[in-house]
């Protein structure tokens, strides 16, 4: 990630060459499959902390980090470690550097649980059932080895990421930025507050990975930007957005990308649907690409 000075508004943002060659690809990883995986894990990490009962800044914090982990040439290869095993690190990370820390008997569980459903997209009714999640437990021999798993792919991610465990999230200040416009308090304040944190937490799993590319201002603006079109909210007259240090050009491309994220499930969840599961090992991976070389040959 390319440095910036450690702030809590601000984030290291990826940069174009972090984009366009990450260690995945160079290892043969097509991009599309990169896409479905990294998004794949994203919302396995999103519903890890929905059962683990953590808060939404955390388990979204713990998604940033997932994603930054395969960034670049210096990042991850899908081929080399398994996204499930990343996710599951980074939960486990982020709720140690936390108040709400978790156990690694907990955090094993419930991805134990997770791997047990018969799809990568579940209904919500499904995985959010912490109760019978709960109940779910790995034998004594198979924690012993998982937390093993746990500890060194912790300590992986560490090594990946220079340390650099810092997150900051555009959601407080989108309800700043809403006071500021008169949003709130009002009538409509409410809703437009929650929609625009629909959009904000939506983004945590977009394809165009926006949490690495913009930083939190800009993210917040765009929600709020989107939300207000949304739900019938006039804005104000102008270029208000550069009051908030956001660029238009910035602001047209985080519109299009929140727009189209409803889309890009959709799809997602149609490709893999019919096979059930995403490839979230590396042995996985290897033979889905694999299959796809002999689809191609045989073509």
């Amino acid at each position: 990630m390319a440095p910036e000075p450690l702030s809590i508004l601000t984030n290291p943002l990826a940069t174009v060459e972090q984009l366009t060659s990450s260690s995945s690809q160079f290892d043969g990883v097509p991009a599309d499959l990169e896409t479905s995986i990294i998004h794949a894990g994203a919302r396995l990490t999103q519903a890890a902390g929905i059962l683990l009962q953590l808060p939404q800044d955390i388990i979204a914090q713990a998604i940033v980090l997932f994603t930054r982990f395969w960034i670049g040439s210096e990042g991850g290869s899908l081929l080399e470690h398994n996204a499930s095993d990343v996710s599951a690190a980074t939960i486990y990370l982020v709720s140690k550097l936390s108040a709400y820390q978790k156990s690694p008997r907990s955090v094993i569980n419930t991805y134990a649980y997770l791997a047990s459903l018969p799809a990568t997209f579940p209904l919500p009714s499904t995985y959010i059932d912490a109760q019978d999640a709960s109940t779910y437990h790995v034998s004594e021999g198979t924690y012993l080895t998982s937390r093993q798993t746990l500890n060194a792919n912790e300590s992986l991610v560490l090594r990946i990421l220079g340390f650099q465990t810092h997150v900051a999230l555009p959601h407080a200040l989108s309800i700043t930025y809403m006071q500021t416009l008169s949003f709130i308090p009002s009538p409509s304040g409410t809703a437009l507050a929650a929609r625009t944190f629909e959009h904000l937490n939506a983004a945590l799993l977009s394809p165009q990975l926006l949490y690495l590319t913009h930083p939190p201002a800009t993210l917040a603006v765009a929600a709020i930007y989107v939300a207000a079109r949304e739900i019938g909210t006039k804005l104000p007259e102008g270029e208000w957005w550069e009051v908030f240090d956001c660029e238009r050009e910035d602001l047209g491309f985080l519109v299009l990308a929140m727009g189209s994220f409803e889309g890009f499930v959709r799809e997602e969840v149609q490709k893999w649907g019919r096979r059930g599961k995403v490839p979230l090992t590396a042995k996985q991976v290897a033979g889905e690409i694999e299959k796809r070389t002999m689809l191609e040959e045989g073509a």
